[in-house]
């Protein structure tokens, strides 16, 4: 997400991925909306999942925690 967003848009992005971590929490990294893809090279371990068409969040899930490290354009 950028700065210049419209507020709507931001609120609707926050949404999407609130809704993505709750699924990773429910599901692990392997399953559930979003397309989930594991990493390779030196993010191996990491997954990435589809926010929209642009953005992806980068994280791993165990049992009790999620840690995203990263959450953005995957295009810039």
């Amino acid at each position: 997400m950028t700065v210049d967003n419209e507020p709507a848009q931001d609120r609707a992005m926050l949404r999407k991925l609130n809704r993505l971590i709750e699924d990773i929490r429910r599901h692990g990294n392997a399953e559930g909306i979003g397309k989930p893809e594991p990493l390779r090279q030196n993010l191996s371990g990491w997954w990435s999942r589809r926010i929209d068409h642009e953005h992806r969040i980068v994280y791993r899930a165990d049992d009790s925690s999620v840690i995203a490290i990263a959450c953005g354009g995957h295009y810039e």
